[in-house]
């Protein structure tokens, strides 16, 4: 075993002795054991062989430990301070000291574990804005890092669907019951065979990237208020370059694993920034079936060094990952959904509210005028453009490129729902034949309220994409919407109430 192999390590790196007499707790992975101590935290790679890693000897440790320093300095530099050896000499070992080398250990600085992401979600301690920094992060870690360009990257994505299905099927029946693995394997299979010239599109336009790899929630802290990502795959390339969607895919199946729908829907919007990623949307389902099928062997693996009781609640979760990735990998139906109404009405508050349960996992693109045309003209979503903005001609380019986003996320089999004024019959219609022309069902929502009521609210407004000033909203009610096909909702109501009859309404 690997622990028997290292135990003079272990036990001298779990001895508060080893760092000046301070407690010091330990942390199991399948792949390495953590010491916390002091301010410090040690990782030790445990020396253990399976298909996808190799820690079996000294060399292989150091060298790994050497990429994780270098792969991690990326996102968390503060965090990833040094790999050392632990040496042998006569009166013992030693950190950094003399004599052979037994083992290396890379040192961290120590960071508040309750401020890991999967113990915020635990504790509902994160938000939308989180959701929104966490999208930043991830975004700002794809742009910068390298490019590659593999020669099959078909061929790559199915060794990696293979791997993970050998790995299921190393713990069935034991853990995992044959017939599902077998299902989730065969759904896996087509959905590579019907996106294979998808892939390697977008291997060909630069997305296939070398990011991070294992981007779930114990792997996002919060350090010093900074949404940080660390503990990037350092042992695999196969594995950690990956298709930039393939990448944030993990987090987004961790979120929807956990049953934070909403955070998952609101990340999934914030990433989803670049027009190029719409028709990609296609591989969503693969790439996030495939990364709850890793979640699962994953589980099991680590479940085998427990105790008997944690080791039924680690074989459990395990077993709850491979039926999110069966869930994950069914066949969906994409619909769209519009949202119209003057400003003030509460349109994009309704659409971010049945964005999380409106299509497949983990829910529909929002697509919302105000942050297009910020879009089209190179700026933030909060910074206010100038009246030439929003001549005539510039509305029209903005529902274009809504019209043209949304029928490519339709066209990728993902659900809609486009939010903007809608206030002209020519634009109610030209949203409703997109939806016939893609052979999805459509829903059309109509916000209204009374004047006094929107011209309270947008005087309110702060930080928010729209530009809209109550002259603006007295110009748009100058000019009546004309014969109204769609709901009507009353959006002076309480808004648990007019999101109530917004979902009785889409459904």
């Amino acid at each position: 075993m690997a622990d028997q192999a290292q135990a003079a390590t272990i036990a001298f790196l779990a001895d508060p002795a080893t760092h000046g007499g301070v407690p010091v707790q330990r942390i199991d992975t399948h792949g390495a054991i953590v010491f916390l101590a002091g301010n410090r935290a040690y990782k030790l790679k445990r020396a253990v062989r399976f298909d996808y890693m190799d820690f079996s000897t000294i060399e292989r440790r150091r060298a790994v430990c050497e990429a994780e320093l270098l792969i991690n300095r990326r996102t968390a530099p503060e965090l990833y301070l040094a790999v050392v050896p632990v040496t042998e000499a006569a009166q013992g070992l030693a950190l950094d000291g003399p004599g052979p080398v037994r083992d290396w250990v890379v040192v961290m600085q120590r960071f508040d574990n309750a401020l890991l992401f999967d113990r915020l979600a635990r504790d509902g301690r994160l938000t939308a804005d989180t959701m929104r920094d966490l999208a930043a992060e991830i975004l700002r870690l794809h742009a910068g890092a390298a490019v590659h360009r593999r020669a099959d990257p078909v061929g790559h994505m199915r060794g990696l669907v293979a791997m993970a299905v050998s790995e299921l099927r190393r713990y069935a029946p034991a853990v995992f019951p044959p017939a599902r693995v077998d299902s989730l394997a065969a759904a896996l299979d087509g959905h590579l065979q019907r996106a294979a010239s998808l892939i390697r599109a977008r291997s060909d336009a630069g997305h296939v990237r070398r990011l991070h790899g294992d981007l779930h929630l114990r792997n996002i802290c919060l350090h010093h208020g900074r949404t940080t990502l660390f503990d990037a795959i350092e042992f695999n390339d196969d594995i950690a370059i990956g298709d930039r969607l393939y990448d944030v895919a993990f987090v987004l199946m961790d979120l929807v694993h956990r049953q934070l729908d909403p955070l998952a829907n609101a990340l999934f919007n914030a990433w989803l920034s670049d027009p190029a990623d719409d028709a990609g949307l296609q591989l969503l389902p693969l790439f996030m079936a495939l990364r709850a099928a890793i979640r699962a062997h994953v589980g099991a693996t680590a479940a085998e060094s427990m105790t008997a009781e944690n080791r039924r609640a680690h074989e459990t979760e395990a077993i709850a990952y491979l039926d999110l990735g069966l869930r994950l990998a069914a066949p969906s139906v994409p619909h769209l959904l519009a949202v119209g109404g003057y400003s003030g009405t509460g349109k994009s508050t309704v659409a971010r509210a049945l964005a999380p349960t409106t299509g497949a996992a983990p829910g529909a693109v929002v697509l919302r005028s105000d942050e297009i045309r910020k879009m089209l003209f190179g700026v933030p979503a909060t910074e206010r453009l100038p009246p030439e903005a929003y001549t005539s001609a510039v509305s029209q380019r903005v529902y274009e490129t809504l019209y043209r986003r949304a029928g490519t996320i339709l066209q990728a089999g993902h659900a809609v729902i486009a939010d903007a004024l809608f206030s002209r019959p020519a634009d109610r219609l030209a949203i409703e034949a997109l939806a016939d022309r893609e052979s999805v069902s459509f829903r059309g929502l109509w916000l209204t309220a009374p004047y006094q009521v929107l011209a309270a609210r947008v005087a309110a407004r702060r930080n928010d994409a729209s530009d809209a000033t109550v002259d603006v909203l007295q110009r748009q009610m100058a000019t009546p919407p004309g014969p109204m096909a769609w709901y009507t909702l009353d959006a002076s109501l309480r808004p648990d109430d007019v999101l109530q009859s917004a979902r009785t309404a889409s459904s």
